[in-house]
């Protein structure tokens, strides 16, 4: 199959726009659609939007539910004493969310970080999680990366994050890591994750995240307990965790279906409407 450029649409159109505190933290969350409650979670530097286009496909079939993690897009940007940045604290901030919204039991899915989220949440919220989708999730320490391995040194990584990671290095990260071979992004798409990044706040975030989840253990350490009926899909040409990540999570928990896209880490940016369509099947089987 022929790669596709990776452009999918950034405006919210159509959505509902609001802010919602949860662990203390105001969120931006965007709502598409109506049906059955779906929360897609965005990974590291990105946003919502990252998922706007398989929120636009999701959408004639449930009310699809976007947030901006605390510290990335429009959401605030705690500093890193009120605010941990670790798996747990955003996991802790997804569950307020469920109850801020008032969910009850709603279908996750999540990317990279997303995913790791998502995994914590049905680890620990079943009662939360109706149905889990995991896409390239950071389940086990990905490739390292030279300015990713740079934001773990004191001094170094807090200079690389305020002066040196500019927008050509930003870029190169995405079209070398985040994107298969032969995908394309477009020069305005990553403009826009860049000015989302480019700010003090949101650079000391992106640096105390890094940090933080470094050591992905305690999520894969919580793999087997989860119960809920799970799906792992992944890129088979993703360059930071390999397939191989995918498939050892998929029989670690219980039942869990693997499913491989045409994608590097990023499907939701490469192949959104087979990304969707995945999606869609495997919830659909459900109700």
């Amino acid at each position: 199959m022929a790669e596709r450029p990776a452009q999918p649409p950034f405006d919210d159109a159509g959505a509902t726009t609001r802010d919602v505190t949860a662990s203390g933290v105001r969120l931006r969350v965007v709502e598409r659609g109506r049906g059955p409650k779906l929360v897609l979670l965005h990974s590291l530097f990105v946003d919502h939007s990252t998922w706007n286009a398989v929120s636009a496909e999701l959408a004639s079939d449930f009310c699809v539910i976007t947030p901006d993690l605390p510290g990335y897009g429009e959401s605030e940007k705690p500093a890193p004493s009120r605010f941990a940045y670790d798996i747990d604290a955003f996991t802790s901030a997804i569950a307020d969310l469920y109850a801020a919204l008032s969910l009850g039991r709603a279908a996750v899915v999540g990317h990279g970080l997303g995913g790791a989220i998502a995994l914590t949440l049905a680890a620990r919220h079943p009662e939360l999680v109706s149905e889990l989708v995991v896409v390239d999730a950071l389940a086990e320490g990905a490739k390292p990366w030279l300015y990713g391995r740079l934001a773990h040194l004191p001094i170094a990584g807090s200079l690389v994050f305020k002066q040196l990671l500019g927008r050509s290095l930003f870029g190169a990260y995405f079209r070398e890591l985040f994107l298969g071979d032969g995908a394309a992004i477009t020069n305005e798409r990553l403009d826009i994750y860049y000015e989302s990044f480019n700010t003090p706040a949101a650079r000391g975030s992106a640096l105390a995240t890094l940090r933080a989840t470094v050591d992905t253990r305690p999520v894969a350490a919580q793999t087997s307990r989860i119960q809920t009926r799970s799906l792992v899909i992944w890129g088979h040409k993703d360059r930071l965790l390999p397939v191989s990540v995918g498939q050892r999570l998929a029989r670690e928990i219980r039942g869990a279906r693997f499913e491989l896209l045409d994608a590097g880490h990023a499907p939701q940016e490469e192949r959104p409407r087979e990304l969707a369509d995945a999606v869609r099947r495997f919830l659909r089987e459900a109700r």
